[in-house]
């Protein structure tokens, strides 16, 4: 029997958080460059030496950069916020009954806010003895889905009473992954008023050197868009985006292909981003906006941007399955 003076020990629940990249709290330049500093710091995404690496980003990056962003958000942020965030929310939101009243669903950012550690902490608080960290990577990145889980571990490693941790493992070949995709690939081409010479599938771009380190993302990369072609039934044109500084990196790079296709005459495209859980600057600015300025100015004439699978029903769909199969033992689904 417990004593009278026994400090109150909440129910014992099972928790899921969702984790995704980050996002400044405001599309101004000081948010912006708080942001910056903070996710340009981290090693796993710079994988310099921080003697070298420091004075560079304290200097010129951090002194130019946050003003050319800031406009960038400025052209896609929402009355409810940053895309990525708000989209995020509304993934935990449409999961928050899937896995019965025992499961406690929330999300967090891996840079900015809501803070990893501050949706633990707030997991464990409500009686969460088992949390599933779930990144929303599908193709696995030492540079996103380690550098979250690294934040998620912190955490726990100050904690005396630690819940049991599983990992979402990377879900880039996953049937109900690639099933989501086709569908909304098609929904999206279906809805165009012309039909594309040419689909381009682009992932976020990494440094070259990763791959021969190790890194499994551009086979990831790879396997992804060979699956999804060969579901549409269609040729796909692989691409990576977001190249950034001197170093040489996964190609071919996202802006030359455009402007490649234009100049060979496949002037009608369509690019959909599959490693990107949620529309955000690099999709809805980088691609939507300035994807469709260097199509267009090499000779395109028709461009579209698909969006991102998002809190569509068919991506809740896809995110309860491999959810579930990951939460399989510690909740008993009928």
């Amino acid at each position: 029997m417990t004593p009278d003076n026994h400090p109150v020990i909440p129910k014992p629940r099972v928790g899921v958080l969702l984790m995704n990249l980050g996002t400044p709290d405001g599309p101004d330049t000081r948010s912006v460059r708080r942001y910056l500093g903070e996710f340009l710091s981290d090693r796993r995404v710079v994988e310099l030496p921080a003697i070298a690496w420091q004075p560079i980003l304290r200097g010129i990056i951090l002194t130019t950069r946050p003003r050319k962003s800031a406009h960038a958000y400025q052209q896609v942020w929402r009355a409810d916020g940053s895309p990525l965030a708000a989209i995020t929310r509304a993934q935990a939101a449409a999961l928050k009954d899937a896995f019965g009243d025992t499961v406690l669903v929330d999300w967090a950012m891996r840079y900015g806010r809501p803070a990893i550690a501050e949706r633990l902490q707030a997991m464990k608080d409500a009686g969460c003895e088992r949390i599933l960290l779930a990144p929303l990577y599908p193709q696995y990145c030492a540079a996103t889905t380690a550098t979250a889980n690294d934040k998620a571990f912190a955490h726990l490693a100050k904690q005396r009473w630690q819940p049991a941790i599983r990992t979402l493992p990377p879900y880039h070949d996953d049937p109900a992954y690639i099933g989501a995709l086709k569908e909304s690939v098609e929904t999206g081409l279906a809805q165009l008023d012309f039909v594309p010479d040419a689909l381009v599938v682009s992932f976020h771009g990494m440094p070259k050197r990763t791959l021969e380190l190790g890194d499994p993302y551009h086979c990831h990369c790879q396997k992804t868009a060979r699956l999804l072609g060969e579901a549409l039934g269609r040729e796909v044109t692989i691409a990576f985006q977001s190249r950034f500084g001197p170093a040489k990196w996964l190609g071919p790079a996202t802006d030359e292909t455009l402007v490649a296709l234009a100049k060979a005459g496949r002037r009608k495209v369509a690019i959909v981003a599959p490693g990107f859980s949620a529309d955000c600057l690099e999709t809805l600015e980088e691609l939507a906006i300035r994807g469709r300025e260097s199509f267009v100015d090499a000779g395109g004439t028709d461009f579209a941007y698909l969006p991102c699978l998002n809190a569509e029903p068919g991506s809740i769909a896809m995110l309860t399955a491999i959810l579930r199969r990951e939460l399989a033992g510690w909740v008993a689904f009928p």
